[in-house]
């Protein structure tokens, strides 16, 4: 499996991808060190037992990353469909459903590695600058090891989330569809109207933690059957 996943790598130019990572990565830590005033001034205010600070950085960490998971699923798995290169995929002595584990865990593996690496270069950052934006980061116990089982276990529930928009690509045949099916996850996970937000809600996260596993588990298992057109 680990060399399918490394061929996927490969065939699809993971280079490119871990560059736009970077980029997203030093464009959030730029936004992130701008507003670290003002989202400082309301620390007192705790959202789930975390200050604003902090709940700020999931929150625009998760929407970048929740949209670079669509894509590249839309890159890796739908696009083989909608260009219908998956044909020759399947024609190799391999199990469908080994093929498709492979796309998927290739998407997984690598946007839980960039969004953890995210993190772990915004926090640091934040504290390192906070003498030149005149915070006192006391709401980011970056020394803790719950601190960062926090952030890696958060990145794993959101990447796994993302996975929604596998079968809404898969059934339309469409990359843009995927795309916009992760754009409106972000909205329904990380939006809010006025005060009213799902966000941080741990029973409405494990709902589409499970209805996405849900989803991948029936692509997976009925492609052996399914006709490819």
């Amino acid at each position: 499996m680990l060399k399918l996943i490394k061929l996927e790598w490969k065939k699809n130019n993971i280079l490119k991808y871990i560059r736009n990572a970077a980029v997203t990565t030093a464009a959030l830590m730029l936004l992130l060190l701008v507003a670290a005033g003002d989202l400082e001034t309301e620390e007192t205010i705790q959202v789930y037992g975390k200050s604003m600070l902090d709940t700020s950085v999931g929150l625009f960490v998760h929407m970048a990353y929740i949209i670079f998971t669509g894509v590249m699923i839309a890159a890796f798995i739908v696009g083989a469909y909608e260009k219908r290169t998956i044909n020759l995929m399947f024609s190799y002595p391999i199990r469908r459903s080994k093929i498709i584990l492979s796309k998927i865990g290739a998407v997984w593996i690598f946007n839980l590695i960039a969004m953890v690496c995210s993190k772990a270069v915004i926090y640091p950052a934040l504290i390192l600058t906070k003498s030149f934006t005149g915070i006192s980061a006391a709401g980011l116990s970056v020394g803790e090891p719950a601190f960062w089982l926090d952030a890696v276990l958060s990145s794993a529930a959101m990447v796994s989330i993302s996975f929604l928009a596998l079968p809404v690509g898969l059934k339309m045949k469409s990359s843009k569809a995927a795309i916009v099916a992760s754009v409106v996850i972000v909205c329904f996970t990380q939006g809010g109207i006025g005060s009213a937000t799902l966000a941080n809600n741990m029973v409405f996260y494990a709902i589409l933690f499970v209805a996405a596993m849900v989803s991948v588990w029936l692509t997976v298992c009925r492609v052996e059957l399914r006709d490819v057109m």
